[in-house]
């Protein structure tokens, strides 16, 4: 499921002359079944609300007083978000003949068409209230509270996020409300300003439209998301804007050092932008310092499943799970441990909206095929970054419905992604230019096209001590061999390869320097352009005794990766 909750209004919406249907009660009752939440939002006080509405009971929360008082029907606990009436106003209202008028824990409230009598009051108090219009009643409530104000403290208690909520609604005061929902709804007979506005708009109304949205939420829940929702800014293609769905599952694929984790921090400010929680899992530091995001681990110790399940509870905070201090033969192990915990929260939440797994070979190796339960159907959001495609879990592969490829190899992205999937290739795969991306996204039975990608604000360094302390993989580190090859001295982290040079004899040093094999380590491992240009001049220079050469690599390494950080300025 995507949408875990339905917030709905109560006159006019779900029910008709103030009474609720027993047929809408008993889709009301399904929908709580299938595992969602209720959440009722109303402009009534509650008191009314219980002796019109008996079965109050079913709701998970209650939004009374159009936002300003929160209702937990199974504790009976009520809680008020904005102070209690100005007792001068409700004596001056009285006293200007204002009837009739009811006040609340919060709200005062008439008809019209006393507003102009309520409005000159609040000035002449000075008073920093507000007057809600809904279909001839006229609402006071303190500035800023509204039905949005309201859910949202209700979704906090529920810990929910927003965008996983379907709101219907159909007079004035919805609109706040349902503009704050993933998926806003007007019944048929909503205002016609509030169906303008609206995603949806049902085929009956009050009650009757209800039941509509609740048939189609348990039935078509991912089929509405694709079709309804923007999702996330991938870029532009043809002057049209491309976006990726929030249930989609994506594969970001290409060569070593052409963008993907750049392209993966421009969809993460994207999500921020929207208030969509994501959890990037880190295996090799790359989105150390990502802004909006709260780092979990670091290069000397391992992430906590504990501490993380701890902060993915929370909405509004995004994690970076950093697995710099696992051994790359550990990290599909601690993945799996995860799943569990992190499945459950999925599950019951949909959060983290987007799940992020770097090096996805690493953590969804071939080799265990018992990962498909990381990325189940019915938990949407998911990307998938690699070199190497043909290294993942053929189960995870089958999960995905969009393929990303980056780079002049972005044709044989695709071509080794459908061999591994079981599928037929497309035909005519552009290949993508400049600063283009292919995308082929495969539910939508389109043939891949090519995306000016959205770039990232933010300038996200390479992780200086993934390389100075983490563990490089085989294929990603640096071998002595020497001229004859009678050495194997595998250096997988810049510390290990500066202890080596320094112990090694002249002729291996040289060996490796002549053939500038030092120069392209740094440059396509390393991915550290200034790092390598300054070594190729030293391998160049052939003046230089091994002594020498030596001496001006090494400190070009430690200047960069191994010497004491710098304290920030204050």
């Amino acid at each position: 499921m995507y949408f875990m909750a339905l917030a709905t209004d109560y006159d006019g919406t779900l029910a008709h002359n103030g009474l609720v249907s027993a047929s809408t009660l008993a889709a009301l009752e399904k929908l709580k079944r299938s595992g969602r939440k209720l959440i009722l939002v109303t402009g009534r006080e509650l008191p009314d609300l219980k002796e019109v509405f008996p079965e109050i009971g079913m709701f998970d929360k209650v939004v009374a007083e159009n936002g300003a008082l929160v209702y937990t029907p199974s504790s009976e606990e009520e809680r008020t978000i904005s102070p209690s009436p100005s007792a001068d106003l409700v004596d001056r209202l009285k006293r200007r003949g204002v009837k009739p008028l009811s006040v609340g824990r919060s709200i005062v409230a008439t008809w019209e068409p006393h507003q102009a009598t309520v409005l000159d009051v609040i000035k002449k108090l000075g008073l920093e209230l507000e007057i809600i219009f809904n279909k001839g009643a006229v609402m006071i409530l303190p500035s800023g509270i509204n039905k949005a104000t309201g859910l949202a403290a209700a979704l906090h208690d529920l810990r929910l996020s927003p965008n996983n909520v379907v709101a219907v609604g159909d007079a004035e005061n919805d609109h706040a409300f349902l503009r704050a929902a993933g998926l806003s709804v007007a019944v048929a007979n909503a205002l016609p300003a509030v169906k303008e506005t609206a995603d949806l708009v049902t085929k009956g109304a009050c009650g009757k439209g209800v039941e509509d949205l609740i048939r189609k939420l348990i039935k078509l829940d991912h089929l509405i998301v694709r079709k309804r929702s923007r999702g996330v800014l991938l870029g532009t293609a043809h002057g049209k804007k491309v976006y990726l769905s929030p249930v989609e599952t994506v594969l970001i694929a290409g060569s070593s050092g052409i963008g993907k984790s750049t392209l993966a921090t421009a969809l993460t400010e994207r999500l921020v932008e929207k208030g969509l929680q994501f959890c990037i899992f880190d295996p090799e530091g790359d989105y150390d310092g990502l802004q909006g995001a709260v780092p979990l681990g670091d290069a000397s110790s391992a992430p906590s499943k504990d501490q993380l399940l701890e902060l993915i509870d929370k909405p509004d905070t995004n994690i970076v799970v950093n697995g710099l201090a696992l051994k790359v033969d550990e990290r599909p192990d601690f993945f799996a441990e995860l799943l569990p915990g992190l499945g459950s929260v999925r599950y019951r939440t949909a959060r983290p909206n987007w799940l992020i797994i770097d090096e996805a070979h690493h953590l969804l190796p071939k080799k265990r095929e018992d990962t498909r339960a990381v990325i189940s159907l019915e938990l949407p959001g998911t990307v998938l970054i690699t070199v190497h495609p043909e290294a993942i879990s053929t189960g995870a592969l089958r999960l995905v419905t969009a393929v990303i490829a980056l780079g002049p190899k972005a044709k044989g992205v695709i071509k080794t992604f459908c061999k591994e999937a079981g599928i037929e290739a497309p035909k005519n795969i552009p290949t993508p230019k400049g600063d283009r991306v292919l995308l082929w996204q495969l539910r939508d039975d389109k043939k891949p096209f090519t995306v000016k990608a959205v770039e990232p604000d933010q300038s996200l360094k390479r992780h200086s001590r993934k390389y100075a302390e983490g563990e490089l993989d085989e294929a990603g580190s640096f071998y002595f061999t020497g001229p004859k090859k009678a050495m194997n001295l595998r250096a997988h982290n810049l510390i290990i390869f500066a202890r080596m040079a320094e112990g090694i004899d002249d002729k291996t040093w040289e060996y490796h320097l002549r053939a500038g094999d030092y120069s392209k380590w740094f440059r396509n491992q390393i991915r550290d352009k200034d790092l390598a240009r300054e070594t190729a001049e030293a391998e160049k220079d052939k003046r230089l005794s091994p002594e020498e050469s030596r001496k001006r690599v090494l400190e070009a390494v430690r200047r960069r990766y191994t010497a004491p950080a710098t304290a920030p300025e204050k």
